[in-house]
Order: structure tokens, then sequence, then C-alpha cells
């Protein structure tokens, strides 16, 4: 598998899991979907074949912010809802890194909002790792803005009457050129989408459907579970049509600017009339349909539902750089100490 990314230095040695596994005590509770996610990043890892010390892993505040002591790499824990910022000031400070951020629905979202949508509106060649368990895990259990609305939690014992966000929908609104969606079940899924966040140029985003076993426990079962996911589930792969059912009988058809869903071989509905997923096209209208959709009138989509090409925030930053060098007539620290006006003082 080829990367795009090859001003990262390659290492000659070959890494294994076991590189990356950290001889710090995993405190996740048991149970928790986040032990799936770190065991998949530490899976990647080895195989992009980058030199060890050249990744980074940047975290906020949350359960999903232990992750940089549980990696085995070079890493920074930063305060609440800053890990974007901090990434995005690592990645411009150093181009040659794989920097990676873990954050949470709360922490990237609420506090973080503003860093969260700048970032990707400028295209910062990062990876960002987004548990989104649609609630607050470390502070016992208040809603977030990805928490239903009418749920009972330990901050709205009422039910809430705020609208959460869709993220996928958030990522596009903010031009977003990267998104997937997984489940924290789908260990092969969760993977994939890694490796392909990796492969991307510019501000990637995966979305991780994670159980919170103590304050939302099954908040994703609807979905994901596995007496429903068939119906409520649909994986979508690039060039590929978007059928989903138990066996793939049902698909997604676009007729002007709706979607609805059809059975393959009622109605006249055959194969082709069936919505062939185009991830890298450059217009989100599609994508942000897609990312949208959820029950019970359409499947939740998941995999990579956008991979879209633009110039990235650090590359264009490079190019500025280079350019003021080359025109710059300072081109050492002596210039700069006899520029303009100067004089002796004997």
């Amino acid at each position: 598998m080829e990367y795009i990314n090859t001003t990262i230095e390659r290492t000659t040695v070959q890494l294994s899991k076991a590189d990356f596994e950290s001889d710090q005590m995993v405190k996740w509770c048991p149970g928790c979907g986040a032990h799936a996610i770190l065991s998949a990043l530490e899976r990647v890892f080895p195989k992009l074949g980058y030199k060890k010390e050249n990744f980074c892993l940047v975290s906020g505040i949350g359960c999903s912010s232990r992750f940089p002591y549980y990696v085995n790499t070079y890493g920074i824990h930063g305060i609440h809802g800053r890990a974007m910022a901090i990434a995005t000031g690592v990645k411009v400070a150093n181009p040659h890194l794989s920097v990676w951020v873990a954050t949470g629905d709360g922490d990237s979202l609420a506090i973080g909002g503003n860093h969260f949508i700048h970032t990707i509106r400028r295209n910062v060649d990062i990876n960002v790792i987004l548990f989104n368990n649609e609630i607050y895990g470390l502070t016992k259990g208040q809603y977030s803005p990805t928490t239903p609305m009418n749920k009972v939690t330990k901050t709205s014992p009422q039910g809430t009457i705020e609208h959460p966000f869709n993220i996928g929908e958030l990522v596009m609104g903010a031009q977003g050129t990267f998104f997937a969606r997984v489940p924290d079940n789908d260990l092969t899924l969760m993977t994939e989408a890694m490796f392909e966040s990796a492969r991307h140029d510019g501000t990637s985003i995966i979305e991780i459907l994670q159980n919170c076993i103590i304050f939302a426990d099954k908040a994703h079962n609807h979905i994901i579970n596995k007496e429903v996911r068939d119906e409520n589930m649909c994986v979508v792969r690039d060039g590929q049509p978007m059928l989903f059912g138990k066996n793939k009988e049902k698909g997604l058809r676009l007729a002007g600017t709706e979607l609805s869903v059809v059975e393959v071989g009622k109605n006249g509905i055959t194969l082709d009339q069936i919505l062939v997923h185009d991830r890298y096209n450059p217009d989100p209208w599609i994508h942000m349909m897609l990312a949208k959709l959820s029950p019970p009138h359409f499947p939740k989509i998941f995999g990579i539902i956008r991979s879209a090409m633009f110039p990235t925030y650090d590359d264009l930053m490079e190019d500025k750089i280079r350019l003021g060098q080359k025109e710059s007539s300072i081109q050492k620290l002596d210039h700069l100490l006899n520029s303009g006006e100067t004089w002796e003082i004997r």
C-alpha cells in the first residue's frame, strides 16, 4: 500500500504492534469501546512504515485523551478542547511528523468546537480519531453536543432539550476533505479507516461510535447491534453500489435531489439504479446527504464517506516560507542586524 506523505522518514526496521504498546496501565473501564480503538491504532502504526519517533499523538481532556499514555510514541496531553490547536502547531512546526489527535465528542465539539471547525477549514494534515459515545464520561455523565434529544443524563434529569450535532454534517459544513464513520465493534473497518486516514493529505476525521459502558451503555445498539445492523448499517466503498440488508437486497437510489431506499428486483428496480459511491468527488453535496442519513427511514452510513483532495495548510505555509526566503534580501542574521538605518558608536 502506498502512502501520499513521502516527506515522513520511513523506517528500515520492521516494527510490530508490540513496539507501540505502552508500559502504562490502561485505566479505561472494562468493556469500554476505547480498548478496541487502541488495539486498532497499534495495528496500523507499524504497517505505515514510518520511523517510530516520527509519530506524535495529541489529546485534550477526557477518557479518550489518555491515549498518548497508552501508545509508545511521542505525545502531548493538552488541555480541554485544545488538542486541534496544539496538533496544528506541531504539524506546522515539523511537517515531517505523522500527527494524530485522540478526542471525544465533548472535548472537540463543545469547548473545542471553534478549534475543531477551523482546523478542518484550514485542512491541516493531521489525523483525528473522534470517540463519539454521546456523553461526558470522565466527568461522570453530563450530556454532550452529540447526546440525543430527550436523553436523561446527570445534567438533564428531565431529558435534554438541545439539538445534537451530526458530526459528519459538521465536518462537511466546515469544508472537510475527509470523513469516515466506523463502529467500535468492527476492528477491521476501524483499521481500514485509519489506514485511509493516514494516506489522506489533509485533515481527516474518523468518527467512531464508541460505547461508554458506565454512562451511556448501548447508546449505539439500535444501529450497530448484530440483531439490527444488517438493516440499519450501510458500509460504503468507493466505486461500489450502496447496498445493505441481510442479503444486500436493499440499496440507496438518487432521484433528482432525493435519496430513497429501494429493493433490488422489486418494482422494476435493477442494480444499475443503485447509487454508486464516489468518495473522491470534490463536491460535498452527496457526501453531506450520506452523512445525515439515519434510521428508521434510512440506514446509517459507515466507511469512508468523503476523501477529496485540496491543498493543505501546512503545504501552503511551507510554500510561503520558501518564497519569502527566496525573495528576501535578508538571508542571515548579519544581514538583519545591518539592515535599515545603522550607525557605529565609538
